[in-house]
This record gives structure tokens, sequence and C-alpha cells, in this order.
């Protein structure tokens, strides 16, 4: 059972049948409808996807070409073998050309593809296999042994009408280190969407987040979606989801996630390829979508999660135990809107929720005369914080706290304090809440201390740092539990990240808690950053004590690199660079696995 066909799934699957679809780059001019995207010039290759284990030599990346034509880059490409398209597929395709040319184009910045797709944001065209790298400073230090794997959106086909940065197909990008080597390879993660389209030769299933605007087209997208289905080009209930979001790393499978869908099963070879295993229900007791950021408990091995919908329960919380068997849905009814809820945070007795203004427009009328995404800011709602017990078999024993003003898409860490008595959560603080999904280069994140007093139910908040930072993380080791150390990246303004700082969340109340801070230089923009322990099996180690890791790319050059910092340096000095052998596009979320993890993979 999907996600589409269940009254709990995600609101993003559940309402995904309205929306537009990508389309495979041709031969023919009219199908060429970007004009100022990044491609890559590359000599032919074979194949990647047919030739799993086959390694290639590293050699310095090619000029990029920024907002140049796109038709005149891809003529100079090598032509990739396609099927060829069957008369039904014609015909929805020419179907959705009018849709995108008449009835939706792509009218505002945050679904243009023009806009969306520059820079270093265009899709790399092809697969990599695992490829040598060269490294050009320092050495890599045998703590990173494993591989780190960073997940983003690279769509299958070039987007002929509105797109939006979250609706490209997920690709991982896996830089496998042994010895003080290293290798890239980039794959798709094969979902069910993936390869449907990949077999059609066409779009075939609708974009999530860019075809909701307005009713007339998203009656016209999610009648042509129908008559898809009932045609029998895909079936929703294998799943629509993208698993371009995240990583996660727990009972000994590596998982691709997307919170539109189940999670997809991945495997790391030892050549440092990349193996897509398939859909995952745990055993049948999965059956709808699942957060693209679940948490491990680093001390019992449990992973805490749940799903958010557009219908009662507006959220389900669930676990899975250390052997990864899932234990039973804990439905919350009394989250009483349907909230954009991306992520949450877990201590060593509770879990907490954030039920923000972001969320589903509840007024019908509102999308009907001023059209846009049904997904928006409801500016008079109270923001409130929601804290259950971690091991709760209903929802009896939540509680929950409003905090005015306080949205947050992602959460740092959490902690309790006074015997239980008291949570603590880390997390970065949305100013502009209204942008975040329709003009990124808008929104301010401030990250804030919140502390919860469960029996008075005061609310205490301040301030860590005056930054624009998001995409933090903590060693971690610390996760649940009182953390010194944040490594957040430096919004310019985000989407883009122009560098990182370490914050001392310890600090006073009033002190601004950056005590480390790294820039990548004039048109150098990176990701996420992770943290990596120098020794994760000595208990008495530091904190702080090991590296911070992310994917690198110059904007003048082309070049990519993976960057390696020393964590207790107050300038996060670099301790080893890698040039990669092909540009790695921005993305979201990363994951470090070790080697003997690795060794593991079921």
């Amino acid at each position: 059972m999907d996600s589409l066909s269940s009254s709990s799934s995600s609101f993003i699957s559940t309402f995904s049948l309205h929306l537009s679809s990508l389309r495979r780059p041709s031969s023919s001019p009219r199908l060429l409808r970007i004009n100022s995207a990044v491609v890559e010039e590359r000599s032919p290759i074979t194949n990647p996807s047919d030739s799993n284990d086959h390694r290639r030599t590293s050699s310095k990346p090619k000029t990029l070409h920024n907002r140049t034509n796109l038709h005149t880059s891809l003529s100079s490409s090598p032509a990739k073998p396609r099927p060829q398209m069957n008369l039904a597929t014609s015909l929805f395709t020419t179907v959705e050309d009018v849709i995108n040319t008449f009835i939706d184009p792509p009218s505002r910045p945050s679904v243009d593809p023009k806009h969306v797709l520059s820079d270093n944001f265009a899709p790399v065209l092809d697969e990599l296999p695992p490829t040598d790298c060269e490294i050009i400073h320092g050495s890599l230090p045998p703590s990173l042994n494993g591989a780190y794997i960073r997940n983003g959106p690279n769509p299958q086909f070039l987007p002929r009408g509105p797109y939006h940065l979250f609706d490209g197909d997920g690709m991982l990008h896996a830089i496998r280190i042994n010895d003080g080597k290293a290798t890239l390879c980039s794959r798709y993660v094969k979902t069910y969407k993936y390869n449907v389209e990949k077999q059609t030769g066409a779009p075939v299933m609708p974009n999530v987040f860019s075809g909701f605007n307005g009713v007339t087209a998203s009656v016209a997208r999610g009648a042509l979606s129908a008559v898809r289905v009932l045609t029998g080009q895909f079936n929703p209930v294998n799943g629509i989801g993208l698993a371009n979001t995240s990583l996660a790393f727990f009972s000994n499978r590596l998982f691709a996630l997307g919170e539109s869908d189940l999670p997809y099963t991945v495997r790391l070879t030892e050549s440092g390829d990349i193996e897509t295993i398939g859909r995952y229900d745990f055993d049948g007791k999965l059956a709808m979508s699942m957060t693209a950021h679940p948490k491990t408990d680093p001390i019992t091995g449990e992973t805490f999660a749940f799903r958010y919908g557009p219908v009662p329960p507006f959220l389900t919380y669930f676990r899975f135990d250390s052997a990864g068997r899932k234990q039973r849905d804990v439905p919350i009814f009394s989250m009483t809107s349907p909230s954009f809820l991306h992520d949450f945070a877990i201590t060593e007795r509770n879990a907490i929720f954030a039920e923000i203004q972001l969320g589903m427009r509840t007024n019908p009328m509102d999308f009907v005369l001023e059209g846009g995404s049904p997904v928006g800011a409801d500016k008079g709602k109270t923001p409130r914080l929601g804290v259950i017990p971690k091991y709760a078999g209903d929802e009896s024993e939540i509680k929950w706290f409003e905090v005015p003003g306080f949205n947050i898409i992602h959460a740092i860490n959490a902690w309790d304090e006074d015997d239980g008595n008291a949570v603590v959560l880390i997390a970065p603080n949305i100013m502009s809440i209204e942008h975040t999904l329709e003009r990124m280069d808008l929104v301010h994140a401030l990250v804030e201390k919140v502390r919860i007093d469960l029996v008075t139910g005061i609310v205490s908040r301040h301030p860590i740092s005056a930054r624009n930072l998001d995409f933090a993380v903590i060693n971690p080791a610390f996760l649940g539990r009182r953390s010194r150390y944040v490594y957040a990246a430096i919004g310019d303004p985000m989407p883009k990240i122009s560098g990182v700082v370490k914050l001392e969340v310890s600090k006073g109340d009033r002190d601004d808690c950056t005590v480390a801070r790294r820039m990548y230089g004039p048109g150098c923009y990176g990701g996420e950053p992770f943290f990596v322990a120098r020794d994760p099996s000595d208990p008495e180690a530091e904190e702080d004590d090991g590296y911070v890791v992310t994917y690198v790319h110059d904007e003048v050059t082309g070049e990519s690199k993976f960057l390696v910092m020393d964590s207790k340096s107050p300038e996060l000095e670099i301790v080893a660079a890698v040039r990669l052998p092909r540009r790695v596009p921005y993305g979201f979320h990363g994951l470090f696995v070790k080697e003997s993890d690795l060794n593991k993979q079921r």
C-alpha cells in the first residue's frame, strides 16, 4: 500500500497526481526549454549503467557553461540511447506540452527551470562509475576509511514546464575512502519512478512541488495523470517517491530517503559503486511514507521516525527496535492542522515535534482565487512544540507548548534537563517562513536554544548566532544527549552555502556562540557539513575531536572538491582536499558510514 492510498500518507504524495512532469532531452530543438542551466562537457564514455564494476581513471574536469544555450551544449555531448516513444506516450506528451505552454507555464522564479537549474544546481547528464580521485592537499586520515555519501535532486529528464528544486530524481554522490585513496561514484536511486520513466523514455509521473499553480492547472495535470494510471503507464501503489533528500544507516541497512515514499535500500560495494536494492517496507509493517530524518539513538540502537499527512491523524509517530523491527504506530490526533513537518528531535526520554505555520492552505477559496501552491504559510497560527515520551503507547502523554514565531524545518539536537522535568531543543528558526518554498534567498534561519519546563509549561528561548545558518549537525554520538558543539552551513543566501561555522552552544545566553569559521572563498559554495569522529571507539574522546567533511564547488573553474577540516582548529583548517573527477551538483543531506558498518550491509 502506497502513500497515495492511505488517509495518513504524506500530503506531498497525496496531492502529487495534480502535478507536472519532466521530459528527457531529445534531438528535436522544440523539446529544449531551458536556456540558462549549467551543463558539463565530457568525453564519450561507456554507459555507466551497463558497467557497474568498471572503475574509471580520473581526469581534470572540463569547463562548465554558465547560463548558456542548453541546446548548443547538449549538441556537443554524446547522445544517450533511449527507448522509442509509443503512440500513447507521444499523445500524453503532447497534452503535457499544451498544459506547460498555455495553461501553466513556469511563471514564478521558484518553479522556472531557467532559474532553479542555473549554475551548479544544474543536473549532471549521466551517472559516474567508481572513478579515482586526486588528493591535491594533505592526506586523508585513517578515521575516514569508509564512505561519505550525499543525496540530492538530479532530474532524469530536463524540465519543460514548472520545476521546483525539490522535484529532481534522487542521485547519490559517494566518495569511498580506503587507506588514504579515494574514488567517486554518482548513481541515481533506482526508484519505481526512475525505472518506469527510463523504460518509457519520457516523464510519466507528476512533479510534487511545482504543479499546484491554481485550480485549472491542477485539474489539467490531475486528469492527465489519472489517464496515465488508467492506461497502465504507472501504478501509484508501487510508489511515486524520489528518494532525493537524505540517507540513514540502521539495522545494518543503508537507506535513501524521501518523505513521500517508503525508504529505498541501497548498497555501497567494495569497489565504491552504488546499487539500489529496492523499496523496503520492514516486513510489511511500514505501508506508507516515512520522514527523511529518522533518529537513531547512539546508546540503544533504536531508530525513531514519523510520517505526516493532509488528513487526520496529521502526525503518526513510530519506532524501530535495535534489530530494525518496526513497532506499532502512535497516531497524534492532537495536532490540529496539516503542518509541514520535515524533521523532529529526540532526547533520552522524549520525542519533540514542531507544528509550524507552514502547511496546507485550509481555505479552498484562497486556492481558487489566488492560485499558487496549496502549501503556504498561515501567519495567524501560533507554532507549537509537542513533547511525547519516546516509548508512549498512545498520544495521551503528549504535551503541547505554544512558542510564538518559532518555525523550524530542521532540528539540530535536544536533551533532557532537571531529571527529566525539562527539555532543551537546538534548531534553526526560519524568520520568514512564507518564503520557504517560493523565495529561499529571502529566508534567514536563526539558530535558537529553546528550553521547556515540562512541569510549569514555561518556555524560554534565546538566539545562539545571528548568522543565517541551517543544515547543521553535531557529533552523532551525542544525539539526544547534552552536546556542546554544532557545525552549521552559512547561507549566502540559501540555498547557496558559502562556508561553515562551529558553534559552542554552552556559552552564555547573550553571547555569540561562534568559535570557528571556514569560508570557501569567492565563487565557491558547499553543502551540508558532516562530523566524523577521529576515534569513535574512544569513550574518553572530546566531543569535537574529529573532522568536518563536505563537498565544495568552484563556480569559476567548474571544479568540485571534497574537503576535510580539523574540527578543533579555530579556522577549521583544511587537512585534506580531494579533486573530484566531475562536478557534484549542490544537494541536500549526507552521511558518513565507517568501513566496519559498510562490511555489515544487508
